[in-house]
């Protein structure tokens, strides 16, 4: 019976929904902590790190919870020289669009086809950027497989995270030498913190997704949790940190976070400690010392975030004596992950190539275009600064023998032609690249980052940082770590933990175990209803004028229940109330609407997105004893990552809930 918001109708006029007032003006907000949620009993928490271009989960019983274990199964396949404690986020279905495999498997299956095979499978890759760059996202969302044809985003998000619920509760069961059942696990499911709420939804959506869910919707179990919170539970956790001050020598070989002391005892690492106070870049080892120690009330600091596909960038201060983390400055970033090194790596091949022969290459040879950038990761991972030796990089046959089909020429002659810097041809079949040809892939995202972080700094809420924690896979490229220290050692200290890949997930147990930890989010948006005012000549436009039985309304107005980046306290709750245009209303139906703007006045300006509606059935009270103004009490709870809404008539005790919706309006 309501009309959609994006043909800003008034609350009054459209069909079904007469409109409301204020009742009262103010509203009150419930002490922090009094409305969080009551813990539902598990056994074990799962963290499930969906990540752009590789994933995995970690796990911690709740009668053990200082012991996280890290996904431990051996993935079949693999790269040399990479860590195994995650797998591909690639997934490959058969020509019959049944799920197939994930990881590893996946694309070592889809490697090993026959192209006259592999042209009728769909393999998916990098395919979770999709959520952050789709503006109009919804459930029919669709992603392209490599060959081209295109699935529902839905359907392959929902796969992936069934295959990680399988992997889990086997891993789970041969532990603990019983069977475990998904009623057993607490499920937390990270996600960047700068993805919009549509991105969010979609994820939980996946996950409830028919026989794919990891829970059900009667079950609390499942909890999403952005990046960056997971970030600074775990750097909060690591109270005991060793640190070591910047190794210019070892990150010329691209190995700084292989470094290890072989300090131990408390005195040895308050000495080594005490040494390197004045040194300002660190690497982190997850041992006796004494860098969390320093942070005091009120100090503030920076985790930045840097993924696959986006980097986060946020603000936070200890607020003592319980050591709680309170956000100061909401998230900020963009996509500037690490696969913008591959985005540049396509340019380059482009620009030797041709566009049309790229283009064409990845449609008639899938599989080689993916051995292709599998090839270009591993050495990726090998560029540092201070590197002088070349980087090989193989091309599949099919790439050498396509190009001569389809030009007429040799590689090699391509690339004489092409003229391109520090890029030649190797007689082994590879793409010899000059370490400033492989750095120059790096700038751009790089720089993006760094620029990033400076226009933060120049903020006024971020004045007076104290440590910068330089987290995420992409955290590990020393080229990106010297170019952080180079632009911002001389502001703070700057520390990369050790083992950063996996940084997330642990913090993300520790939130399952306890979610109380976070204490004060800053709310991404702004929330409100849609409502009728007594209408006020001169403050309201004359449009907005509405006379009903002889009342002059203003329609429109959006009565907001907290704005874009106000602190929110865990479980806080604003309470507003309610009377009926008419006393005879017996349906009332309250809109609720957000927007980015946190100086938004109507439900009809740019921008404002209806994300809710609380239907209030009140037929069959008549008879009961409502006095002549009647109330209605409508509640939003913030504080959580997603926000939950309610509308109560005071006379009846009649009462329904609405989840926010952001996909479906």
């Amino acid at each position: 019976d309501t009309v959609s918001s994006s043909t800003y109708s008034s609350p009054a006029k459209s069909l079904g929904d007469p409109g409301i007032t204020p009742l009262s003006p103010s509203h009150c907000m419930k002490e922090s902590g009094q409305n969080v949620p009551v813990q539902q009993s598990f056994v074990v928490v799962v963290a499930v790190d969906f990540g752009t271009t590789s994933s995995g989960y970690a796990y911690s019983f709740k009668k053990e919870p200082e012991c996280v274990h890290i996904m431990s199964r051996r993935w079949e396949g693999g790269d040399p020289g990479v860590s195994n404690q995650k797998t591909p986020t690639t997934i490959l279905l058969t020509p019959e669009r049944k799920f197939h495999s994930f990881g590893y498997a996946a694309r070592d299956f889809y490697h090993d086809l026959d192209p006259s095979e592999s042209k009728h499978w769909l393999y998916f890759e990098k395919f979770k950027m999709k959520l952050h760059t789709t503006s109009n996202l919804t459930m029919e969302t669709e992603l392209a497989a490599a060959n081209g044809k295109k699935v529902k985003a839905l359907d392959i998000f929902a796969y992936a995270l069934q295959f990680f619920k399988e992997q889990v509760l086997k891993e789970l069961s041969d532990q603990a030498g019983t069977e475990f059942e998904n009623s057993d696990v607490r499920w937390v499911i990270t996600v960047p913190a700068i993805w919009k709420q549509p991105a969010k939804q979609f994820m939980r959506e996946a996950a409830y997704k028919q026989s794919s869910s990891l829970s059900s919707k009667k079950c609390e179990k499942l909890v999403i949790l952005l990046h960056n919170e997971s970030l600074r539970i775990n750097c909060h956790s690591l109270k005991n940190l060793q640190a070591l001050p910047f190794p210019r020598k070892a990150i010329c070989n691209g190995y700084t976070v292989s470094i290890r002391l072989g300090l131990t005892g408390a005195a040895h690492t308050k000495e080594h400690t005490r040494r390197n106070r004045q040194s300002r870049t660190f690497l982190v080892e997850n041992v006796i010392g004494e860098l969390w120690s320093e942070l005091e009330e009120g100090d503030r600091y920076v985790v930045v975030d840097c993924g696959g596909g986006t980097v986060d960038l946020t603000v936070h201060q200890i607020r003592l004596p319980e050591g709680h983390l309170k956000e100061l400055y909401k998230a900020s970033g963009g996509p500037y992950g690490s696969i913008g090194v591959d985005y540049e790596f396509e340019k380059l091949l482009c620009k030797i190539f041709g566009t049309d022969f790229i283009e064409q290459f990845k449609i008639k040879r899938p599989a080689a275009w993916v051995d292709l950038m599998i090839a270009f990761e591993s050495r990726k991972r090998a560029a540092a600064p201070e590197r002088t030796n070349p980087l090989n990089i193989n091309l599949p046959f099919s790439f050498i023998d396509y190009y001569k089909k389809f030009r007429g020429h040799s590689v090699e002659h391509a690339l004489r032609k092409s003229n391109v810097d520090f890029v030649k041809w190797s007689s082994q079949g590879m793409l010899r690249m000059n370490p400033d040809a492989m750095n120059a892939l790096f700038k751009p995202t790089v720089d993006h980052i760094v620029q990033h972080l400076c226009d933060l700094f120049q903020k006024p809420e971020v004045s007076g940082i104290k440590f910068l924690f330089l987290v995420g896979g992409f955290a590990e490229s020393p080229l990106l770590q010297q170019a952080v220290h180079s632009s911002l050692s001389e502001k703070c200290r700057i520390i990369i933990p050790h083992d950063v890949g996996i940084t997330i997930l642990k913090g993300a147990v520790l939130f399952g175990l306890d979610p109380t930890v976070i204490k004060v989010r800053r709310s991404p948006l702004t929330y409100g209803v849609g409502v009728l005012n007594r209408f006020v000549e001169g403050k309201h436009p004359p449009e907005k004028l509405l006379v009903k039985d002889a009342t002059r309304w203003c329609t429109d107005v959006f009565d907001k229940f907290i704005t874009a980046d106000q602190s929110v306290s865990l479980g806080e709750t604003v309470i507003r109330s309610y009377t009926p245009a008419k006393p005879s209303q017996m349906v009332i139906v309250i809109n609720i609407y957000c927007s980015e703007q946190d100086d938004v006045n109507f439900i009809t300006e740019p921008g404002v997105k209806k994300c809710g509606t609380l239907r209030l059935d009140l037929t069959g009270t008549e008879s009961t004893s409502v006095p002549g103004r009647r109330e209605i009490q409508t509640l939003m709870q913030f504080g959580d990552t997603e926000i939950k809404a309610m509308a109560i008539d005071v006379a009846t005790s009649k009462c329904v809930k609405a989840g926010i919706d952001f996909l479906n309006y």
